[in-house]
């Protein structure tokens, strides 16, 4: 609750720790403490024989303090921004951290902008400096570098990209390199820069993604990423270097904490991967200590599961699984707050362990993780228990970009299932009169990068957050996000509905990849629904079916009943209003790169509305 004791003494206490530091300050500190442990791993160009190839901490800032000096050399002076497009890889990481000693404002920029939204950005943020991965990253900034004169160098990591002329172009090695002799010849230059940092000083610039309109680049601070590392990690118990995969955009504010601020400060190794793909195949390799999924993350690893029970012929098989999962299950709802843990419950949890579940998490590759989390979006809760009956507890956690991620969290200290947590240390946390959730505290966005009027209406002039969504607290001072504000539903008879309720039960359905309910202004609900493009054609052959294609088996009469099933399922649980009236099977699949998802598999609403008004048309017809 907001201005008490425990509130204040806690943020007095992490304040402390981070009290007048920086992010080069906090890696100058790893490095002499884990100097030689491995920092960063990828796949890019492996050495012959190697799986992965891996920079230490020390070899992380050294390289670091090379992209530094070439940024001097470049021009770039403190504060300027330095923009980056590119998949998850060392170059990206060590380009943030070699900007951040430049004392310039790194910006990581979703991969997937289109070409004005890149313009846009470019316009708006002026960077002196772009490193840009690939050819497909070049042609989105194209028109950008047309119209944009701050842009003096750009920088491509992949040199058979390296085809344009003129002195703007380089490739990272001539980059790295030039960085490497200026260093060597101003050495004193390139290692005070960072010094020019304060706590005040822009860490990075986040643009959303642009759902709704232009994107808006949020500032965030030092001393903002320094605390929410902090705190984030005091939540979540990880008080020591962990074995992560790092493989959401470095655009998106959970990963830039979790994958690039927190190791850092606690010398974690990471595990990043270009391709998100291959997340599943990469966990079973890397075996993580700690993982964070979004939801859809989670669902696809219970559809996965769910899908081979389902075609498992032996009844006996599917029973002791679901037996197991049953112990799992109880295991974890025992620990909740107001759970009561009893002998019997430990016990069949450790005899199903041992028999099923730790197989299936080693099968998975989350045998050794000790902190699961997820955020971006509400945990279905369905979701969630399933996790739970492998012996998983994923921690829902909420917050937003504008607070630096995390500000409400469960944790080992503390979790309930179907809500994201109680106040992370230090963080005011309350509901205002219309439900909406606010905050407050030392993790809060100065603002949006030259947007005054943007500002305003996000922060109220008491320094309260209105994050535009609704919530709920309970009497154990757990919070429970219902939906965003201006996405709850209000049928033609003035009834409030919450679509991703309606959306989380019909993905329950193995062969549901998306599903969106629409009914604002009319005087039902109907849905959207996709296939999922992985689990569909496994159960589809395990039932005979013939089809060529996700479109083909779309249309089929046997994938239309148990769609039908989905819904009449789903109608069961929810009130007469929320109840699914008709719905459209869709000939086409949702993904990270299709125009209906946000670069973390969110909905974006508009979208869909506006490139299926013909469907909607039908289902009211």
């Amino acid at each position: 609750m907001p201005d008490t004791p425990d509130v204040l003494t806690e943020r007095s206490r992490i304040q402390a720790l981070v009290e007048g530091r920086t992010l080069p300050a906090a890696l100058a500190d790893t490095v002499a403490s884990s100097g030689e442990k491995p920092a960063y791993s990828d796949k890019h160009h492996v050495p012959e024989g190697e799986t992965w190839r891996t920079l230490t901490w020390s070899q992380t800032r050294d390289l670091a303090l090379d992209v530094a000096g070439a940024l001097l050399e470049c021009g770039v002076q403190p504060g300027d921004t330095v923009a980056i497009m590119a998949s998850n890889r060392i170059e990206h990481f060590v380009a943030d951290i070699g900007a951040a000693h430049a004392a310039a404002t790194p910006m990581s920029i979703y991969n997937t902008l289109s070409p004005e939204q890149v313009a846009y950005v470019a316009g708006e943020a002026q960077p002196k400096v772009a490193v840009l991965e690939n050819a497909d990253h070049l042609a989105r900034w194209q028109k950008a570098l047309g119209e944009t004169d701050s842009v003096t160098t750009v920088v491509l990591i992949d040199a058979e990209t390296a085809t344009e002329g003129g002195e703007r172009f380089t490739t990272w090695a001539d980059f790295v390199a030039a960085g490497a002799a200026y260093r060597s010849s101003h050495e004193a230059e390139v290692a005070s820069r960072a010094g020019e940092l304060t706590p005040q000083s822009p860490a990075t610039i986040l643009y959303t993604s642009g759902t709704t309109g232009n994107p808006k680049g949020v500032v965030l601070t030092h001393h903002n990423v320094l605390y929410e590392a902090y705190s984030t990690l005091e939540a979540a118990g990880l008080h020591d270097p962990q074995i992560g995969v790092s493989y959401l955009p470095l655009a998106h504010i959970a990963e830039r904490v979790l994958g690039l601020y927190g190791p850092q400060i606690q010398g974690s190794h990471m595990h990043a991967i270009g391709d998100p793909s291959q997340l599943l195949a990469t966990l079973g390799e890397v075996h993580p200590t700690a993982f964070f999924g979004v939801p859809r993350v989670w669902e696809k690893i219970k559809t996965g599961i769910s899908a081979k029970l389902a075609a498992d012929p032996d009844p006996a098989n599917r029973t002791m699984v679901e037996d197991a999962m049953a112990a799992g299950l109880a295991y974890v709802s025992a620990q909740e707050v107001g759970g009561v843990m009893t002998p019997e419950i430990e016990q069949a949890y450790a005899e199903a362990d041992g028999a099923m579940l730790g197989f299936l998490r080693l099968l998975l590759g989350l045998d050794q993780v000790t902190w699961a989390g997820s955020a971006a979006a509400p945990m279905p809760v369905e979701v969630a228990r399933f996790m739970a009956g492998l012996g998983l507890k994923v921690y829902d956690v909420y917050g937003m970009t504008e607070t630096c991620g995390a500000i409400t969290a469960n944790g080992p200290d503390g979790f309930r299932l179907g809500t994201v947590g109680r106040p992370t240390p230090g963080m005011e946390v309350k509901l205002g009169e219309d439900g909406e959730i606010l905050v407050r505290g030392p993790v809060v966005t100065p603002g949006y990068h030259r947007q005054a009027e943007a500002t305003s209406a996000l922060i109220d002039e008491d320094g309260w957050v209105h994050t535009g969504d609704i919530g709920t607290l309970d009497d154990d001072g757990f919070f429970a996000v219902v939906d965003r504000k201006k996405e709850l539903i209000i049928t033609s008879a003035g009834k409030n509905i919450a679509p991703s309720n309606i959306e989380n039960y019909l993905k329950e359905s193995p062969i549901i990849g998306h599903a969106m309910a629409v009914g604002d202004n009319r005087p039902y609900v109907v849905a959207i629904l996709t296939l999922d493009g992985e689990v569909a054609p496994v159960i589809a052959q395990s039932m005979g079916l013939e089809f060529g294609d996700l479109a083909e088996l779309a249309q089929h009469p046997q994938i239309l009943a148990m769609a039908q099933s989905a819904v009449d399922a789903a109608n069961e649980r929810l009130s007469r209003p929320e109840q699914v009236k008709a719905f459209e099977l869709l000939p086409t699949e949702w993904t990270a790169e299709s125009e209906e998802l946000t670069p973390t598999l969110k909905l974006k609403r508009r979208v869909v509305n506006t490139k299926y008004s013909d469907v909607l048309d039908r289902l009211y017809g």
